[in-house]
């Protein structure tokens, strides 16, 4: 049966069941995987690299007016299609020993794209580092790319595959053809390993495609943290009235070129950031801009800023050996050109530096529970890091003293300051964090009474002591998630300074205000994010025991420093699964805090299952969030819903994830917030359905979801769920009528969950 395709036109789908192989007959058809593509013409054979998954890798396109003969094609019955054609075989062996070499040529390929990439980032970072230190600038550190290594496949392909296959078609293609033999079972089993070894190859392909894509965000993204920007933040320091700026130019100009031939890079992203660099070059010439940050940085502000160490110091309730230590590791760090440089020398000072730091960090807060009219150079340490003008860069300098006295956090609504959040724990309002053993204040002083190091009596007092809760606090949980949130940790340091200053720090700022709206946005959609399953009993109103809901918002907290990542520290306080988890935040969030903090609440949706399941947690005789989701990640290689695509994808996934179920899950999770709650499905079928399960989406959401076909079958098992838990709700509500009892506030909560 001949069909007939207009340019253009999908002839099949990836992921799509074969269940036939479809001749060119006229025209040719492009072959397209993630990162790959090559063309098919005239008598090749499209699904040939299908047979042995059952479903098509590649989606094939027609590249003009295409003419397919289709012969039908049951999954294991090549054989029987041969027998009725037998002189289709050759064809067939042809075909597919030319589509291999079309794999592997794309396989080899993009191996060497992954080094040539690899090399080239880190070689043009030297250049843009080298040209910092020229005009004695400290060059700012790209994140993520310490993380960066050369590509490690853990399965690759054995060279002697590749040249069986290389070396396969002038062998056998003559053999065949001369042939009085019976050839049917040879040319089965040759096009079943065939497309096997397709199958393969094409999913460390797809692993490559991730591994270049990685390094392409890297160059060039839209949250610009890329070396794009970092080129774009050298001009402006420098503009162009430096006598040898053109080489600046020059190299810039040959990154652009480069950059305009990776094809992980977005075109219309690249277009406008090219756009954006031009205009800004425009501007720097004119000096337009030039004299605006002039004027910028010489505000009022700045008068008041001389000589903030000293203030600081004078302030701070250290030892003069410790003050006089702190002064003279800032002030070689203020001369240090490149301060994220790894040579001894400098990994010492940025180590004995933060160590300083939170000393005076303790000593200035403990002065500051004495004063009731703290300075505002104290302020900008406390919630920021900053110690020095010259360090942090006038211009910097004045925007945080302009926002330090009117922080805009809200404890009312659970978003403190670093400083804030001290002096919630020294008032006794809240109690000290978990610190990096998982242990609280409690267990820390028990297990301090139990080792001998204090007495019992000594315990007591220390239960009830705040100025040692708040020492807990200072000494555990600050100083190592104020490193965790910074981002990079072989480089860094907690003082404020220009060089981490990625993005407009006004851009980046994060407020009470913001932090409240991407939780709202996301408890939008995944509405019962925050709930705690908890027991209510009123046997006064004849309530013996039910099951109700409540929502317990984060307490998020704040820390000084510019960081690229967020922290969800604890689910719950102590043992009470009702108390308020933790979020840390950098103060200054130089990635999109949308998306840090549906990460976190991702986070938080593991963990409090783990909690709520205890050992049990991936038992799957309970069924759970943690259950199922670890038996899908667990088995998905023999899972007959997942098609051979969504496997190799979950399987790239798990390498870059270096095998952490919970990491598979969370970036799952943000799929789930940030795409399919807008109508644009990414996950697989499984992974929907089972997120859908214990993370269901709003009834206004479900209500824009309903004319997918991909939702409608776990949309209408949610319905019918939910159905009967809202008739025993209603039961409920008769009965506490009848007998005139008022609704108490716990049920009618429950009510208002279940109609969400």
């Amino acid at each position: 049966m001949a069909r007939e395709f207009k340019n253009g036109s999908v002839i099949c789908q990836s992921g799509q069941p074969i269940q036939s192989l479809n001749m060119i007959a006229k025209g040719t058809v492009r072959a397209v995987y993630p990162g790959t593509e090559f063309f098919l013409g005239k008598g090749d054979i499209i699904g040939l690299c299908a047979l042995q998954p059952g479903s098509y890798i590649f989606t094939y396109i027609a590249s003009d007016d295409v003419t397919i003969a289709t012969f039908p094609y049951k999954e294991g019955k090549l054989t029987s299609l041969l027998s009725q054609k037998p002189d289709f075989a050759q064809l067939i062996v042809k075909s597919g020993l030319k589509q291999m070499k079309h794999i592997i040529e794309a396989y080899e390929l993009s191996k060497y794209d992954c080094d040539s990439l690899y090399h080239y980032l880190l070689d043009s970072y030297q250049e843009y580092a080298a040209f910092c230190g020229r005009y004695s600038i400290s060059p700012r550190l790209l994140p993520a790319l310490e993380t960066i290594t050369p590509l490690a496949l853990e399965e690759d392909i054995p060279q002697w595959l590749i040249d069986l296959y290389e070396n396969m078609s002038p062998i056998l293609l003559p053999a065949l053809s001369h042939s009085k033999a019976p050839v049917l079972d040879f040319v089965n089993g040759l096009m079943m390993s065939i497309s096997q070894t397709a199958h393969h190859i094409m999913s460390v392909c797809h692993i490559m495609h991730e591994y270049k894509s990685d390094i392409s965000r890297l160059l060039m993204n839209e949250n610009r943290l890329d070396l794009f920007d970092l080129y774009i933040s050298l001009f402006k320091r420098i503009g162009h009235d430096k006598d040898d700026s053109t080489a600046v130019t020059a190299a810039f100009s040959r990154m652009m070129l480069h950059l305009e031939s990776i094809g992980s890079i977005d075109h219309t992203l690249y277009e406008t950031r090219v756009r954006e660099y031009r205009e800004l070059s425009a501007a720097l010439e004119a000096n337009g801009l030039e004299m605006a940050q002039e004027q910028k940085a010489s505000a009022p502000a700045s008068n008041n800023l001389n000589g903030s160490l000293d203030t600081i110091l004078d302030y701070a309730d250290c030892d003069e050996e410790t003050k006089a230590a702190f002064r003279r590791q800032v002030e070689e760090y203020r001369r240090q050109i490149d301060k994220n440089a790894t040579d001894d020398p400098s990994r010492k000072l940025r180590l004995n530096l933060t160590k300083s730091f939170y000393q005076i960090y303790q000593g200035a807060f403990r002065a500051s529970l004495k004063d009731s009219d703290i300075p505002t150079v104290l302020k900008m340490f406390f919630q920021f890091g900053y110690v020095d003008e010259e360090l942090a860069g006038k211009e910097n300098a004045a925007y945080l003293y302009s926002i330090a006295e009117n922080f805009p956090s809200s404890p009312e609504n659970n978003v403190y300051t670093a400083y804030e959040w001290l002096k919630a724990i020294h008032d006794g309002k809240k109690e000290p964090s978990r610190n990096e053993f998982d242990a609280d204040y409690t267990a820390y002083i028990h297990e301090l009474k139990t080792t001998g190091k204090i007495t019992a009596q000594k315990e007591r007092e220390m239960a009830t002591d705040c100025s040692e809760k708040v020492l807990f606090e200072l000494t555990n949980m600050f100083p190592l998630v104020n490193k965790i949130t910074f981002g990079r940790l072989t480089t860094f340091c907690p003082v404020f300074s220009e060089h981490n200053v990625l993005k407009d720090l006004e851009k980046t700022f994060v407020t009470a205000e913001k932090t409240n709206k991407a939780l709202s946005e996301i408890r939008a959609l995944d509405f019962g994010a925050y709930y705690r399953e908890t027991i209510y009993s009123n046997p006064e109103k004849g309530i013996a025991k039910e099951n109700v809901n409540v929502e317990i918002l984060p307490d998020i907290i704040l820390m000084p420093n510019i960081g690229i990542r967020g922290v969800m520290w604890q689910e719950i306080e102590g043992k009470r699964r009702t108390t308020p988890a933790r979020i840390m935040l950098s103060v200054f969030q130089m990635e999109d805090l949308m998306s840090i903090i549906a990460r976190l609440t991702g986070e938080f949706r593991w963990e409090m299952c783990k909690r709520v399941q205890g050992a049990r947690w991936n038992d799957l005789s309970e069924p759970s969030l943690t259950s199922e989701y670890f038996d899908y990640i667990q088995f998905y290689r023999k899972n007959n819903s997942l098609t051979p695509e969504a496997k190799d994808k979950i399987k790239a996934a798990m390498q870059k994830a270096k095998n952490n179920y919970k990491e598979m899950f969370v970036r799952d999770y943000v799929t789930w917030i940030l795409f399919e709650g807008a109508g644009s499905p990414r996950l697989n079928k499984v992974a929907r359905n089972i997120i859908f399960t214990y993370c269901p989406f709003s009834k206004a959401a479900r209500e824009k979801l309903k004319s997918n076909p991909l939702y409608k079958e776990i949309l209408d098992r949610y319905d019918v769920r939910n159905a009967q838990k809202l008739h025993h709700m209603d039961n409920l509500y008769q009965k506490l009528q009848k007998t005139g009892t008022p609704i108490p506030d716990e049920i009618a909560v429950q009510r208002r969950f279940l109609e969400s």
